[in-house]
């Protein structure tokens, strides 16, 4: 009876693993494919002048279709294939590192490089954090996204005001907002991949898919906004 228990015990921290394995390769990829496609455009004229012409119009398309995606994947990511939720995080990659493109005009590389591993740093800490602690991050994660939202109409009104000092604020509170968050999904994920084993093939990929882009843009979030506060400008 206890061999049969232990050998239950085992294949459910093994489909937990293989989970969480395939939420953080995910993430990885999408970070790798974002960052490669980021320098490539960096490093091209032609698709410079073509996302930052008329008055940067292609840079606001592709901002404009980074919303639609997230918004799609978020809210018909039970209704559409694991094969379509794939394709539209790998879209969402590379539209993301066309944008981030941008940062290689503003910012020098090697502070770029700096921010990026410091930010690695403090997401690994926080994701660590969040998957073994024994505190239920819900009601962090509930104020974190109402703070978001504030944050997000900071942002807006900051657009017509240009005040350098708001900038500097928000960069920081955002920096915290997802930070808490890293660790608020780490603990989602660890406790949805305890349910993963009872799950058919194609919702334990969207499932995994769809953590690994929460993942991702707690990072990118992360990152962004600590090279606004340190990043050393050209």
């Amino acid at each position: 009876m206890e061999s049969e228990e232990r050998k239950i015990d085992i294949a459910e921290i093994v489909t937990r693993n293989r989970f969480l394995s395939k939420v953080y390769l995910w993430m990885t990829l999408a970070l790798s494919i974002s960052g490669g496609v980021a320098v490539l455009t960096a490093n091209s004229p032609k698709m410079l002048s073509t996302l930052f012409a008329n008055g940067g119009m292609g840079f606001i398309i592709l901002c404009i279709l980074e919303i639609v995606i997230v918004s799609f994947l978020s809210l018909r990511i039970r209704k559409i294939s694991a094969f379509a939720a794939t394709v539209g995080f790998v879209i969402y990659s590379v539209i993301n590192g066309l944008t981030l493109s941008s940062i290689f005009l503003a910012y020098q590389f090697s502070s770029i490089v700096l921010v990026f591993f410091i930010s690695a740093a403090m997401f690994l800490v926080m994701a660590i954090y969040g998957s073994i602690t024994k505190s239920k991050l819900t009601s962090f994660g509930r104020y974190f996204s109402m703070a978001l939202i504030g944050t997000v109409i900071a942002i807006v009104v900051n657009i017509f005001l240009k005040s350098s000092t708001l900038d500097i604020l928000i960069s920081i509170v955002s920096v915290v907002i997802f930070t808490g968050l890293t660790a608020y999904d780490a603990q989602k994920l660890a406790k949805a991949s305890k349910n993963a084993e009872n799950q058919e093939a194609d919702v334990f990929t969207k499932a995994a898919v769809i953590g690994a882009l929460e993942l991702y843009l707690d990072f990118i979030n992360i990152f962004l906004s600590l090279l606004r506060l340190f990043g050393r400008r050209k």
